[in-house]
Order: structure tokens, then C-alpha cells, then sequence
């Protein structure tokens, strides 16, 4: 009978996440995930034969299911600008305020495979697409909803860069507050 894991999957992935959001994937080592795992190296290579890839990996379909559950107000929320205002705030908590790097800036920063780095742009389109879809709801053209949720990830990412750099979650916030508005139409209720 195989004896359980020490560290179930999502602690796991959460754990070696901190390590990827705060040294990227090139300087993430394996000594550093291992000591972050709470295991020994070798049984981090047991449960992640491939090495540091597909722990990235692993990590950021553990950070797809979060954002899969963060935006399900956007998605399902039958008020649009209500479903917005939650995921937005979901999302606050989730970064800490702006506070905490975003994976999917840093993980795929050099030295990732090619692998990891669309892997981690498949995770952000899941965002994209999520505010996509709730502002062509609102009415806006399909060509106009994309361009606003991209401009949306990209203030949201922005900020997140700020608050790394100056510790400083302000316009992390900001972009999050206008975000009904941007997606939605200040006239949208």
C-alpha cells in the first residue's frame, strides 16, 4: 500500500507558488522548492519527475482553478456590475491589496520553457476572456470587449507590478475599483 503524501497537491502547489511569485521561474532552485515543499529534493523529483516544469505547470493549474472560482461572480451573476464588483474583490484579497506578486508575471520571466510561458499566458487569458465575455453581455462588440479586458489585465498586472516595486497596492486597487466601469459602461447597471 503506497504511504500518503506528506503535503497534499494544492499546499503543495501554494507553497512552491511562493517561491515562483517571488523568484521567477530561473530563480526558483530546487533547493529553495524543496525547502518551501517541506520535502526532501528527491521526493520533490518523485512526485514531479520532469523537474522545475512541470512544478511550474502544476503551479499554475493550481492558480487556474483559483481564477476559475474568483471570476465565477463575473460569469454567473445575473447583475453584471454586481458579478464584476465581487470577482474584483475576490481578486483584492487574493493579491493581497496589490501587495503580492502575480505568478504569472514572474514565473514566466527568462529561462522558462516555452512550455511554461504558454501555459501561463492560457491562465491569463482565462481572465481576459472572463471580462471579454461579461462586457460583451453589457452589449459592447466583440472586437471592443476583448480590447477593454485586455487594457483591464493590463492596468490590474500593472499594478501589481507597482505594489512590488513600491509597496504600494494604490493603483492596483484603483484599476480593480474602475474595472465595472471600464468593462461595463459607466451607464451599465
Amino acid at each position: 500500500m503506497a504511504r500518503p503524501p506528506s503535503v497534499h497537491d494544492d499546499e503543495l502547489y501554494d507553497r512552491l507558488a511562493e517561491v515562483f511569485r517571488t523568484a521567477g521561474y530561473e530563480g526558483a532552485s530546487l533547493n529553495a522548492l524543496a525547502e518551501s515543499a517541506g520535502l526532501k529534493r528527491a521526493s520533490l523529483y518523485h512526485r514531479f519527475p520532469e523537474g522545475k516544469a512541470q512544478m511550474a505547470e502544476a503551479v499554475l493549474e493550481r492558480v487556474h482553478r483559483l481564477f476559475d472560482e474568483l471570476l465565477t461572480p463575473m460569469r454567473t451573476d445575473t447583475d453584471a456590475r454586481a458579478g464584476v464588483t465581487r470577482s474584483a474583490e475576490l481578486i483584492s484579497a487574493f493579491y493581497g491589496g496589490g501587495l503580492l506578486s502575480c505568478v504569472l508575471d514572474t514565473l514566466p520571466l527568462s529561462g522558462a520553457p516555452e512550455r511554461v510561458r504558454r501555459r501561463a499566458a492560457a491562465v491569463a487569458d482565462v481572465w481576459i476572456s472572463a471580462m471579454a465575455e461579461v462586457a460583451r453581455r453589457a452589449g459592447r462588440t466583440e472586437a471592443e470587449a476583448r480590447a477593454l479586458a485586455e487594457d483591464a489585465f493590463a492596468q490590474a498586472e500593472g499594478g501589481l507590478v507597482y505594489g512590488r516595486l513600491f509597496g504600494d497596492g494604490g493603483p492596483f486597487s484603483r484599476a480593480l475599483t474602475r474595472l465595472p466601469d471600464l468593462l461595463l459602461g459607466a451607464e451599465h447597471g
